[in-house]
């Protein structure tokens, strides 16, 4: 008899859209998130490289780099912090309904992207093609 597979718990922004964020990168993203300046948003995009043509990028941006046509999603955490998470709409296209996930694994831990519109993904987990 096959036990059905558990599924990860997600979660996503207040308004119901944005990536879907496992419950163990929720947490990793509110210690992250707590150790920056005050006003700092996390960037998720897109660029061209990587071994499979594109990669994905994650980095901490002060508030006022946030550009007029960035999509802006607000996250809460179960501790009661809550962290903002802004794409440009170029890289959204790429990875709209991507989940983010985070492993502390001491081989292949960090953070791992699980995107449906990826047509080939590489070993590394960081690069991918459309």
């Amino acid at each position: 008899m096959n036990s059905p597979i558990p599924t990860a718990i997600t979660h996503t922004a207040a308004d119901g859209k944005g990536i879907l964020i496992t419950e163990p990168a929720m947490q990793q993203l509110s210690r992250l998130c707590l150790e920056q300046e005050e006003g700092k948003v996390l960037r998720v995009g897109v660029r061209s490289g990587g071994c499979s043509g594109m990669s994905y990028t994650m980095d901490f941006v002060t508030s006022s780099e946030i550009q007029k046509d960035d999509e802006i999603y607000e996250y809460s955490c179960k501790d009661g912090n809550s962290f903002r998470v802004i794409c440009d709409p170029k890289s959204l296209l790429y990875i709209y309904g991507m989940q983010l996930d985070f492993s502390t694994d001491l081989i292949g831990g960090g953070f791992n992207f699980s995107n449906p519109n990826a047509t080939q993904t590489c070993g590394c987990g960081s690069s991918f093609a459309v």
